[in-house]
């Protein structure tokens, strides 16, 4: 595709995962923006993978443990791929460094978790961290997360890849990462955005509602907005060919 151009080297794309999920989430995403030019660099943050388990995080301790690794790997201004939670630290990393991005995918995420006294948020937090307090363990309930945000055509292997990935989270950042949540609101910087930002939103996903990714990208200048047909939360796993294609035909029109 020629994304690198007469660059002497191609652009890479920065992967952050959300709450349940890990570097291997992108597995997928790795091979084929390889294969379309890019350098994809899908990232463990603090606590995940391969990292140990965290007791706390918020979103300004993520936001500067990617920025070390983008600055520790000398990337040249790359593009930003954010899910869900990565989405949200995408988001701050957007005001805290706004010219330090080409381009960003804010995929299946929200600008703010709201009031942490508001119903919806304190029942979130409960139904997440209810089933461990009563003793259950991420194994147990990794099926029926994966079950609850993936819409029910979701890729097999997606499925299963997603379900594996979230039995291995180690219960204290699980914890951790729910518990930063209420602490998060990036609105106000949405106006001041000004690179080119892509809202990408699954058509049957609950947790981040498209007319919510819609109103969301009509804050930010210029921002596109686009719907995944029949996907969940989950949607670079439960149709990567979809998610894949939406991405790179932003790319080719904003870089």
């Amino acid at each position: 595709m020629g994304w690198s151009g007469a660059r002497l080297s191609p652009i890479a794309v920065v992967f952050l995962q959300g709450i349940g999920g890990a570097a291997r989430l992108w597995w997928p995403q790795v091979k084929t923006f390889q294969a379309a030019g890019f350098d994809p660099v899908a990232l463990d943050l603090p606590g995940y993978g391969a990292r140990p388990p965290v007791e706390a995080m918020d979103f300004a301790m993520l936001a500067a443990d990617v920025e070390a690794s983008v600055d520790r790997r000398r990337l040249d201004r790359p593009v930003l791929v954010g899910h869900s939670f990565g989405g949200m630290i995408a988001q701050g990393m957007l005001r805290r460094r706004p010219d330090g991005y080409r381009a960003a995918v804010l995929s299946a995420t929200s600008p703010a978790f709201g009031n942490p006294d508001g119903h919806f948020q304190k029942k979130f937090v409960a139904a997440r961290l209810g089933p461990l307090d009563a003793g259950r363990t991420m194994t147990e309930l990794a099926p029926g997360i994966v079950e609850e945000i993936m819409a029910p055509a979701a890729d097999p292997a997606g499925r299963a890849l997603a379900v594996e990935t979230m039995a291995a989270v180690p219960e204290r950042t699980y914890r951790a990462a729910v518990g930063s949540l209420v602490t998060f609101d990036e609105r106000a910087n949405l106006p001041r955005i000004r690179i080119p930002v892509l809202c990408l939103a699954g058509e049957l996903d609950r947790n981040a509602p498209p007319a919510m990714m819609e109103r969301m990208a009509s804050k930010i200048p210029g921002a596109r907005y686009a719907c995944l047909p029949g996907v969940g939360h989950l949607a670079n796993l439960e149709a990567p060919q979809q998610f894949d294609a939406a991405i790179f035909a932003f790319l080719h029109e904003v870089l």
